[in-house]
């Protein structure tokens, strides 16, 4: 929503996921993408994600690596600890979200994308140390000075994307607080429209 190109088309998945089922629902309610194309080491779990396209209406695509040249955001939803996504399979003016495990050693993207891209977290100190920059910034590649916070994109007080060639990444660390800060916004509207059941533990 803050980082794609407005005319964002094709949306990449890498990753299959039960969890990367979620992440595209939630992409394809941002924008209104023309195709998902996807990748996964294990192709048999690909129809995860054929199936979330067929309920929008939209055609879905298996691609290699390379292939996702044709994509305008990324999502990557992995658990890897090895660079799946390389600088050389992304376009200029892409969107990348980074959005797997975060945990010592986790990689799913080369760090040279990230000394490429403009790097956007929603908690740096954890991007840096456990998230997806932990390896650029090990390597001297870049600094926690060159992760931007995504909320003073939201509020604007950066610009985010700048140009249509501009490649942005975002590394969604998934910090335990807005968790709780979600969860307790989901209670007060619940109670408010009278709706669910409260239990006492």
């Amino acid at each position: 929503k803050h980082l794609a190109r407005p005319d964002a088309k094709v949306i990449g998945m890498i990753g299959a996921g039960h969890q990367a089922t979620f992440q595209l629902r939630a992409a394809l309610e941002q924008r209104a993408f023309d195709k998902v194309i996807g990748w996964n080491y294990h192709p048999e779990m690909l129809p995860n994600l054929a199936r979330v396209a067929e309920e929008v209406g939209i055609p879905f695509e298996a691609a290699e690596l390379d292939g996702m040249r044709e994509a305008d955001v990324i999502i990557t939803i992995t658990s890897s600890f090895d660079a799946i996504l390389k600088a050389d399979h992304v376009s200029p003016g892409t969107h990348i979200a980074c959005m797997g495990t975060d945990t010592k050693g986790k990689q799913e993207v080369d760090p040279q994308l990230l000394v490429s891209a403009d790097v956007f977290t929603d908690e740096v100190a954890q991007s840096i140390s456990i998230g997806e920059a932990q390896h650029a910034v090990a390597q001297g590649l870049i600094q926690a000075a060159d992760v931007t916070q995504i909320g003073a994109v939201i509020k604007g007080t950066n610009p985010g994307r700048i140009s249509d060639a501009q490649i942005t990444l975002f590394d969604g660390t998934g910090v335990g607080l807005q968790d709780l800060a979600v969860a307790a916004t989901v209670v007060d509207r619940a109670r408010a429209a009278n709706v669910g059941t409260e239990i006492e533990f």
